[in-house]
């Protein structure tokens, strides 16, 4: 038992000591929802230490291999610490790789590849400017050519080395400058989100209140009114109990027409959110809304709210299943109704059935339209609705049609 303890502590500790710290560079990555091997996979580059000797004179000599041995290990070890260490020392390790090339470029060419990791890593050094990193590039490259020159290495060994080191290092720093701004981004239109969703509830708030507060005054007035009148005037008494019945018939007529306003979705509000859903993934989304002429025309609201559910559930589909680059949606008028018709490029195939898709079925059949779903493999996939224009009944919205705005989310079933 002591001997396991003994085991599962070292366990522990090994892996705290591999734990990226805070203000790593490893932890900023975890942050941006990247996963850890998107670091460890640039590893995969330092193949060129083995094959370095291929074109040296000495080749896979013993010296070679027993340098390897020694430096590659350390090295690894310096690339995970400038990985996982804080930001104030994370520079040291990447120095200590640059350091090591130098003091083995007398006898090891594969160390070479050790210097450009060393430049590019570097890019820890996250309070230089963009021309302090340069300069430092530059002069670190200078030394190790005019030391490499110095100690007997060809020059055209050797000319590509700064080319290639500077370049890659600006790749690598404007792959991490886009991924910091695109998780800005994420976290705007997040910020965005949460506020249009703070001051929707704060309108809900005060439309209830304003709604219900005076009616239910009313309401408690009458009913006051009512019981002193029963013993000694029952027809004034039976007159201000019908009130009330009127009243209340009234406020929930106007509570129903509320709840119906609250779960309806604009198609406007629905297409401005799917553009941001997919643009963020990738995805170009093209829709005609504002030149097709049907902007500014009244839907009725049962109308638009179902057509904007199904707008929301097929570009939910896009976003998970398509795997597409760009989206369109068209909305027209045809005859005595309105068409929305959402396509894809993305792979098409045969489609699964699933909550998604029969939720927009019921909801389109439910209003007296149709529902049609074209999914060719390599050809993307069509998702067309029909509508009758008819005018709303102003019927319950709560009971006539209980699946408009049941689902306020996207599905989580499959297309």
């Amino acid at each position: 038992m002591q001997q396991a303890s003994t085991r599962g502590g070292s366990v522990t500790g090994w892996r705290a000591w591999f734990a990226p710290a805070p203000d790593s560079l490893m932890a900023a990555t975890l942050r941006l929802g990247r996963p850890q091997w998107t670091e460890w996979v640039h590893l995969m580059w330092t193949l060129w230490v083995f094959v370095t000797p291929l074109f040296t004179p000495d080749g896979y000599s013993l010296r070679w291999g027993l340098l390897t041995l020694l430096s590659y290990p350390l090295f690894l070890w310096l690339y995970a610490m400038a990985l996982l260490s804080p930001q104030r020392v994370a520079p040291r390790h990447a120095l200590a790789m640059v350091a090591l090339s130098f003091a083995l470029l007398p006898w090891y060419p594969s160390g070479m590849s050790y210097f450009i990791f060393g430049c590019v890593m570097l890019r820890t050094w996250r309070t230089a400017s963009l021309r302090d990193y340069l300069l430092v590039l530059g002069a670190l490259c200078t030394a190790f050519v005019a030391l490499a020159l110095w100690i007997g290495y060809p020059w055209q060994a050797l000319v590509w080395l700064p080319v290639v080191t500077v370049i890659v290092a600006l790749v690598v720093q404007a792959e991490h400058v886009g991924q910091r701004k695109d998780a800005a981004l994420r976290l705007s239109h997040d910020e965005v989100r949460r506020l249009a969703a703070v001051a929707e509830r704060e309108r809900i708030g005060r439309d209830l209140h304003d709604l219900l507060g005076h009616t239910l005054s009313l309401v408690a007035l009458k009913s006051d009114l009512a019981a002193r009148l029963v013993e000694r005037d029952p027809v004034a008494a039976r007159s201000e109990i019908d009130a009330v019945s009127r009243v209340a018939r009234d406020a929930l007529a106007q509570v129903r027409s509320a709840v119906s306003g609250i779960r309806s979705a604009g198609i406007a509000a629905e297409l401005a959110s799917a553009k941001l859903l997919l643009e963020c993934d990738g995805v170009a989304l093209r829709h005609d809304w504002n030149e097709s002429g049907m902007a500014g025309a009244a839907l009725p609201p049962r109308v638009e709210n179902a057509l904007a559910l199904v707008v929301r559930e097929a570009v939910t589909n896009v976003q998970r299943h398509a795997d597409a680059g760009q989206a369109d949606v068209v909305l027209r008028s045809e005859g005595d109704g309105v068409v929305l018709r959402i396509s894809d490029d993305g792979r098409g195939g045969a489609l699964t059935p699933g909550n998604g898709l029969a939720g927009m079925r019921e909801r389109v059949e439910a209003l007296g339209g149709r529902l049609r779903v074209e999914s060719k493999r390599g050809h993307g996939t069509v998702v067309e609705a029909w509508l009758p224009l008819v005018a709303d009944d102003g019927g319950d919205a709560a009971g006539t049609d209980p699946d408009i705005g049941a689902d306020a989310g996207p599905s989580g079933g499959g297309r």
